[in-house]
């Protein structure tokens, strides 16, 4: 199993947009096979940080993700909403 988080920081006052427009990523990944759990998370001291917590059956389940239309339409738009790039980190279970 691999694990996935991934911290974005949003601009100051684009967390709606970025709650709205991630709706329709989270529900078609949530279908695609090898996807056990993908979940959005908002920091309760600061509304501008959003993280991903992704559970994948293999890295391969992963790879098939981001080459998926959704993803490849959606991420784009998402990242125009962040300070900087997403802090990832993908772990495998031990």
């Amino acid at each position: 199993m691999f694990i996935v988080t991934a911290k974005c920081i949003l601009i100051e006052g684009k967390t709606e947009e970025f709650k709205v427009i991630v709706e329709t990523l989270i529900k078609e990944t949530r279908e695609e096979n090898g996807c056990i759990s993908y979940n959005l998370y908002q920091d309760i001291n600061n509304q501008n940080i959003l993280t991903f917590f992704e559970e994948w059956e293999s890295k391969n389940s992963l790879d098939r993700h981001m080459n998926t239309k959704h993803f490849k339409d959606i991420a784009p738009k998402l990242r125009e909403l962040q300070k900087e790039d997403s802090i990832v980190n993908i772990y495998n279970k031990i």
